[in-house]
């Protein structure tokens, strides 16, 4: 199974990236299924309805988010009643939304997408590891699901390699957002699940994580507060990862990081056409 995940999208400029890319990415790659992290698609801060119904039409299956879930406040109700849109899992029990789902690729065959936010230097929620171990214990992948893609929106890459090799063999694959910078560390862990610290983002690299350069390079040298943070306006790149898994184990076989736009250099997997 072919999965493709895209990392946050920043602002209107990472939108008409991924929206005007995606076409090309479907006919080049081919993925069975698409997970994109929406959290910052709305100028940077949020999600709204219409953004949402957006990418699905361009071929989102379904949309992840992270800390920044709640700064559009329209999306508190709709997050509710759309279950392709899922929020991280640790929020209290109450929270609206959910943190995971079990959706239907178009072959039929079910993908497992669960949304956690890790704890360094981020919001202190609940216990990420023991909310992933509880959704696995129902359900598990070769069971009850075909592929298990985790987005663990998290700061630190200690924590996140921890959360790589805690859930190694157990889920088809865990990839990073939030840091909006693509690492270098795309692997098949040892017992076959793939990782990559963080996917990068879909956003406008001629800038501060995909906000415009000036106000943020003020704030680091003055130390004083300044206008709010705006996003970048530039061509974006579409940043991001295929995932290939073993149809009989639901492991990952591979795992290739796809850029393509904007000012990076472009990269696509190899098994590309």
């Amino acid at each position: 199974m072919r999965v493709l995940f895209l990392g946050d999208i920043v602002g209107r400029s990472g939108r008409i990236a991924v929206l005007s890319h995606m076409p090309e990415l479907k006919r080049r790659l081919a993925p069975d299924f698409v997970v994109i992290n929406g959290e910052n698609a709305a100028g940077g801060f949020g999600i709204t309805e219409k953004i949402c119904n957006e990418l699905y039409d361009a071929g989102a299956d379904v949309i992840t988010t992270g800390n920044h879930a709640w700064d559009q406040r329209e999306i508190i109700e709709h997050i509710d009643r759309e279950p392709r849109l899922i929020r991280p899992l640790n929020y209290p029990v109450d929270t609206p939304g959910r943190g995971a789902g079990l959706f239907e690729a178009a072959d039929g065959r079910l993908v497992l997408v669960i949304n956690v936010m890790l704890r360094l230097f981020m919001d202190s929620l609940d216990d990420p590891f023991a909310a992933v171990e509880r959704v696995l214990e129902d359900s598990p992948l070769g069971a009850t699901a075909d592929f298990v893609l985790v987005d663990m929106h998290g700061e630190a890459t200690s924590e996140k390699m921890g959360f790589g090799h805690c859930f190694d063999g157990r889920v088809t694959a865990v990839i990073g957002t939030h840091t909006h910078v693509p690492t270098a560390d795309c692997m098949v862990l040892a017992t076959g699940t793939a990782y990559q610290s963080d996917a990068g983002m879909c956003g406008d690299y001629d800038s501060v994580i995909g906000m415009k350069k000036d106000t943020p390079v003020n704030r680091f040298v003055t130390k004083m507060p300044g206008p709010r943070l705006e996003a970048a306006e530039g061509e974006g790149t579409v940043c991001g990862a295929l995932v290939i898994s073993d149809d009989l184990t639901g492991l990952a076989t591979s795992i290739e990081p796809v850029r393509v736009g904007g000012v990076l250099s472009e990269t696509w997997p190899q098994i590309s056409s």
